[in-house]
């Protein structure tokens, strides 16, 4: 079996399996979103915690974060800390978006502890231009492809004539980063209301857009042919027809629309829009719930557990919390293996540190703990300790990063108490601790220390590193983005602008750039400065903006520059949307 990679972690498990029944148990109703939200719960509160990494595990900057009502965004280490987001009992819906990454989400059955959310994004990589008003077709390797007719409209429902730039991705079954990847999880409402889960024979991602960057989709009134390759492992049982399904991006769950026809090694079928798409066989649903503990009944976080039915060879992911606890939706009457895998890496061969084989089940079911004892080959550590303020207080607002093996967890603090608990390798027992004390914006070092089992107790950290330069901004009042590398500033120093300004910060995965025509204090605005970046797209004359930039001082080489900004902006990429922003960038001048 392949290695598990679980450094991004989803807090819900949903089972595929290879089986072509139907649901028998529906209500002849029709879809109805507001009935079937009643499958929810009722509304709670629920803190939730997360990271947002690319498709090389690489944290990002800047995501937009939105859980309920509430919104923030990633900060340099691609983290986010919600508390008290309003979600139903049984779902949360996360929603991740970045300019230039393809939006990401991820549903769940949320826990009463904190919720530890991991999402993967992928960039929006134009595979093709296509031209409106023409037949066209757009294929990968795969042989996976779309047939447009040509007729296109944005957002708003205006016709589009133009240059479309398409982006395609087709996830397949075997995908060891499905769960990961795939927006939601794999939890429909089918044409007749009820609640099903699904089995993926392969999903796309389609987006479209404008010359001016904007999305578009197809015209209403008109479909675009798709073809989906059958993963190999999935022919000999693929159904001759299977039900199609998209994603709705709003809601957080697949909706039941049409069907796909198998022809040869691949599904056929006709779509009226663009979002995800999947091709699926459908299954009635219980709630599962366990929890993870070792010898001495500690959870343990970070672990992933994955259940394989009916002959499949790759699990369908979940990823238990910080009190070792996971829940979700998984197929009712079916018996099931359980897996167990170390987080990051695992000392034998089999990636696996437990199995057992559970269900079927009839009704929720909440199975008795999991305990997962010390091995030659695996142990686990419950890693402690203490955040400190530069004054010796403890830290409120913050988190503690564990480091080890090429992966990470995180710890939020608690009146600043963190901990971990981990599976280790007796043969690689070193990891690093690194904390960040969000309100006073200061760390700690990258400090390395080994694992002891059962308990490794570091003491005290102290986030007394001060950050002398930084740009930060806000976005609708999000949580503030802080960009603390790569920080430079001083003059344009080219002969048509030899007074020009620039300012510009990174984290390593996203960037602010701020320019202007004049290192004069003052107040100016978009007629003399733009600003650019990650999450803010381009701000300048071209854009319908309310923009001011208040240049306090431009010291010599050696002493600051300090600007703030604020006002409104236009959405680059969504007609008709404003947004607010505010930022202070406090930038030592280099010449």
């Amino acid at each position: 079996m392949k290695k598990i990679h679980s450094l991004l972690c989803l807090l819900l498990f949903v089972v595929v399996f290879s089986s072509c029944e139907s649901n028998d148990d529906n209500n002849n109703s029709s879809p109805n979103d507001e009935t079937f939200t009643q499958n929810f719960g009722n509304s709670v509160n629920r803190d939730f915690i997360g990271q947002v990494v690319d498709s090389d595990n690489n944290p990002i900057q800047g995501v937009t974060i939105k859980i309920g009502s509430s919104t923030t965004q990633t900060d340099v280490n691609g983290v986010f800390i919600i508390n008290g987001a309003e979600v139903y009992q049984r779902f949360a819906y996360i929603t991740a978006k970045k300019t230039g990454y393809l939006d990401g989400s991820r549903s769940m059955v949320p826990t009463s502890g904190k919720n530890n959310v991991k999402i993967m994004l992928l960039p929006f990589a134009p595979l093709e231009t296509i031209q409106s008003g023409q037949t066209s077709e757009v294929s990968i390797y795969s042989g996976t492809k779309v047939v447009f007719d040509g007729a296109f409209q944005d957002e708003n429902g205006a016709d589009y004539n133009g240059p479309v730039s398409v982006s395609m991705f087709h996830l397949t079954p075997s995908d060891e980063n499905i769960s990961k990847l795939m927006p939601g999880m794999l939890y429909a409402q089918t044409e007749t209301n009820e609640q099903a889960i699904l089995e993926t024979f392969g999903m796309i991602n389609v987006e479209l857009r404008g010359s001016a960057g904007q999305k578009l989709n197809i015209k209403e009134g008109h479909t675009a042919e798709i073809t989906l390759r059958i993963d190999d492992s999935q022919i000999a049982i693929a159904p001759n027809t299977i039900p199609l399904w998209h994603f709705d991006e709003t809601k957080g769950y697949w909706k039941q629309d049409g069907e796909a026809t198998k022809v040869g090694n691949k599904y056929v079928g006709e779509v009226s829009h663009f979002s995800w798409w999947n091709c699926d066989a459908q299954f009635p649903t219980v709630t599962l719930t366990l929890t993870l503990v070792d010898g001495n009944g500690n959870g343990i976080s970070n672990v992933g557990v994955g259940l394989i039915a009916n002959g499949n060879t790759w699990p369908v992911m979940g990823y238990t919390d910080i009190d070792g606890q996971v829940s979700g939706l998984i197929p009712a009457n079916q018996t099931l293996v359980l897996n167990v895998y170390p987080d990051y890496f695992s000392c034998n061969s089999s990636n696996i540190i437990y199995t057992t084989s559970i269900g079927p089940f009839t009704a929720n079911t909440t199975l008795p703990n999991i305990v997962i004892n010390n091995s030659p080959t695996n142990l686990s550590s419950t890693v402690v300790g203490n955040l400190l303020k530069c004054n010796n207080t403890n830290v409120t607002n913050g988190y503690v990063i564990l480091s080890r093996a090429g992966g990470y967890s995180v710890s939020p603090v608690t009146n600043g108490a963190f901990s971990f608990n981990e599976i280790y390798c007796p043969s690689n027992t070193q990891f690093t601790l690194k904390g960040f004390d969000m309100d006073n914006l200061q760390v700690t070092d990258s400090i390395a220390y080994n694992f002891t089992a059962p308990i490794t107790n570091i003491g005290n950290l102290q986030a007394c590193t001060a950050v002398d330069e930084f740009i930060s901004y806000q976005i609708d009042g999000g949580t503030s983005v802080f960009l603390i590398q790569q920080v430079n500033g001083g003059s344009e120093g080219n002969i048509t602008n030899p007074n020009g300004l620039y300012l510009n910060a990174s984290n390593g995965n996203g960037s602010l750039y701020i320019w202007g025509n004049t290192d004069i204090p003052g107040v100016y605005t978009t007629a003399q400065f733009s600003i650019e970046g990650n999450g803010v797209g381009y701000i300048g004359s071209g854009t319908t903006n309310t923009v001011q930039f208040n240049l306090n001082q431009a010291g010599p080489i050696g002493q600051y520059i300090d600007l703030t900004f604020s006002g409104t902006y236009q959405d680059s990429q969504v007609a008709g949307v404003t947004h607010t922003i505010t930022g202070v960038a406090h930038v030592i001048r280099d010449n």
